[in-house]
């Protein structure tokens, strides 16, 4: 293990084992597997997968921090952006959240929505893993009144049925399964896993198929020029598709997408020759995303420049682009901030919000690094708060 991460218990070597003599098993018989694979079983496969078992992944006890778990202030934010578009959407409004996390965003959110008079006609929590969704339940029975809590519904897979409201994600596209590529000789190769003799993961590079080959072209063609010998980085082909699948029976609402990420140009700069996979374990950052599977968090950054391509070819219009701080300012921040101070109860919660402001917004913490895109089909532009449209950075795309 590196010396600077926490040593797993027994208890998590042998689930990190069982999880990985199951990739063995599947190299062993079909070859190679692309990263991406690795990454999606590392991640959902079911049982094993960080996302699918009952280790704590949010928060302090777990392996990072999201915004929601900081505190209510981001949620009321983002509830003061969506209320609007909820009110004109009419009293048939749904929201949909893309994974739950723990619970902490649905529960401010929720509240937040009914005492601005936006509370949608259900709230429903897209979460496949059946850990989370239990925890989310749980946590939400005790916090919510019967009446609220009476909306909320939970699922597995996109709606297939047309539906009206607004879609949530934060932190949701990081973890989609990334292609990692890269080039050699004027080639393109797409990065696999293999083991060796003992067993260990290892990394290899195979000539990437059409589909990823043609994905890396089209970055080179939007960019201006070949990436360099030995260049290696991340993409999401399957990215439209999956834009699609979330998002295609959304009839009229608005998107709202939270994560960490670059325009294009920022992402695939040229000094930045390793790409921006991480793993994330105990609250630690690292770059060995091949060590116990299962027990660590896999990301990457987002390209929010293909974000927004695969929204508009999902047929959603890009309403605004920019920081998580001037978001949440233009979102009502200090006034949810000075709302929730006056009714502090003592030095130190006043002084945990103070913090929790620090967090959202300061550049070096999340309020640069982090990213909000939003999208709207069927709803004018003035939906949104002014002060969020007199904010927007999409010429930075």
């Amino acid at each position: 293990m590196h010396p600077h991460l926490p040593e797993p218990d027994d208890e998590e070597r042998a689930h990190a084992e069982r999880l990985a003599e199951h990739l063995r098993e599947e190299i062993a018989t079909q070859g190679p597997m692309p990263f991406s694979r690795f990454m999606e079983r590392c991640l959902y496969a079911p049982g094993l997968g960080y996302y699918s078992a009952g280790k704590p992944k949010f928060g302090a006890a777990g392996d990072f921090v999201t915004a929601p778990e900081l505190g209510d202030l981001f949620a009321q934010c983002v509830a003061h952006t969506l209320a609007p578009a909820l009110r004109e959407l009419g009293p048939q409004a749904e929201m949909i959240e893309l994974g739950g996390g723990s619970g902490a965003f649905a529960e401010a959110a929720i509240k937040a929505l009914d005492a601005a008079g936006a509370m949608p006609y259900r709230y429903r929590i897209l979460e496949p893993s059946a850990d989370l969704r239990e925890r989310q339940g749980e946590r939400l029975r005790a916090a919510l009144p019967p009446k609220l809590h009476a909306r909320v519904a939970w699922l597995e897979r996109p709606p297939e049925q047309a539906w009206r409201g607004v879609l949530f994600a934060n932190e949701v596209i990081d973890a989609l399964p990334a292609t990692r590529f890269t080039l050699h000789e004027g080639e393109v190769f797409e990065e696999h896993v293999e083991a060796d003799e003992a067993g260990r993961f290892q990394r290899s590079a195979r000539p990437a198929d059409p589909l990823v080959a043609g994905a890396v072209r089209h970055l080179e063609r939007a960019l201006g020029g070949r990436f360099a010998e030995g260049y290696r980085s991340e993409l999401l082909p399957q990215l439209p598709y999956w834009m699609q699948a979330v998002a295609g029976t959304l009839e009229a609402g608005l998107m709202l997408f939270v994560d960490y990420g670059y325009p294009r140009a920022e992402y695939y700069h040229s000094e930045r020759t390793d790409g921006t996979l991480r793993a994330f374990y105990r609250q630690r950052m690292h770059a060995d995303v091949l060590r116990y599977p299962g027990l660590q968090d896999l990301t990457a950054s987002v390209d929010f420049t293909a974000l927004a391509e695969a929204g508009v070819q999902a047929g959603f219009e890009m309403a605004a682009y920019l920081p998580q701080a001037q978001f949440l300012i233009a979102s009502g921040l200090q006034e949810a901030f000075q709302a929730a101070h006056a009714q502090a109860a003592d030095e130190q919660t006043r002084y945990a919000l103070a913090q929790e402001v620090k967090h959202l917004t300061l550049p070096g913490e999340m309020g640069e690094r982090f990213q909000v895109m939003l999208f709207t089909r069927g709803l004018q532009a003035d939906v949104l708060p002014e002060d969020v449209r007199l904010a927007d950075r999409s010429q930075r795309l």
